[in-house]
């Protein structure tokens, strides 16, 4: 059996929905905690997929969290390989900065739910069930970051112009969140009240109310969006 290995930074975010998908998909699903846990036993041991999930630090806060050190080290090595990689809001940014690419504050914070603007290659891809017609996806960065060299964009806001992309054969980097369900949400509302009350603009009835109209549809069509992804790498 194959393996899917998440880095999880906090307890509230995991895969969502996506687990679901990974274990239907033939694929052992285990989580190492960032902090805790010895992410070398990856490299000596390489997993067929590696997830590294969100969190509420920056991918540029080395210095307070050294542990962000060891899994961009372990990226760029997976990345260099081909190695199939995905990367979810801090994950994406990790992968940015393995890559070589700058992350850094977004002119605005981007909380809560929003349709995405797809390139042609987004529509053409795994994406495309993502597309504005289908569903809003959820955002919640403060940062944002420029395109690695060799990258393709697949998906854009007004506020982040790199919002997703490719790399190589198997890598794909998602600045938002496309693995969310509305039952987890409501951990996410608590472990994040400081943010939402600190943040013009949002609430956390506002984010219920969303999550309440937008989320059952992104459950749908979020695990088809990683099923397709999962079809399209190598061995697959």
């Amino acid at each position: 059996m194959k393996t899917a290995v998440a880095i999880r930074h906090v307890p509230f975010e995991d895969l969502g929905s996506f687990e679901e998908v990974l274990s239907g998909t033939g694929y052992a699903v285990r989580y190492l905690e960032a902090a805790w846990d010895d992410l070398s036993t990856l490299e000596r041991a390489p997993p067929e997929l590696l997830v590294v999930l969100g969190g509420p630090i920056g991918a540029n806060d080395e210095a307070d969290y050294p542990f962000l050190r060891d899994e961009r080290t372990l990226l760029e090595r997976r990345l260099a390989e081909d190695r199939p990689t995905l990367g979810i809001c801090l994950g994406a940014q990790l992968m940015v900065r393995a890559l070589g690419a700058r992350v850094y504050p977004a002119p605005r914070k981007e909380i809560g739910w929003s349709t995405l603007r797809l390139t042609e290659a987004g529509r053409e891809g795994c994406l495309a069930p993502l597309a504005p017609e289908h569903t809003p996806v959820l955002h919640w960065h403060g940062d944002t970051f420029d395109l690695p060299e060799g990258a393709e964009r697949l998906a854009s806001t007004d506020v982040c112009p790199n919002q997703a992309f490719r790399y190589g054969r198997a890598a794909l980097a998602l600045q938002f969140h496309a693995e969310v369900t509305a039952r987890g949400l409501e951990r996410w509302f608590i472990a994040h009240a400081c943010e939402i009350a600190g943040t013009e603009g949002i609430g956390v009835e506002r984010l219920r109310r969303d999550t309440r109209r937008w989320c059952s549809g992104l459950e749908v069509q979020g695990r088809r969006c990683l099923e397709e992804w999962l079809r399209t790498l190598p061995g697959d």
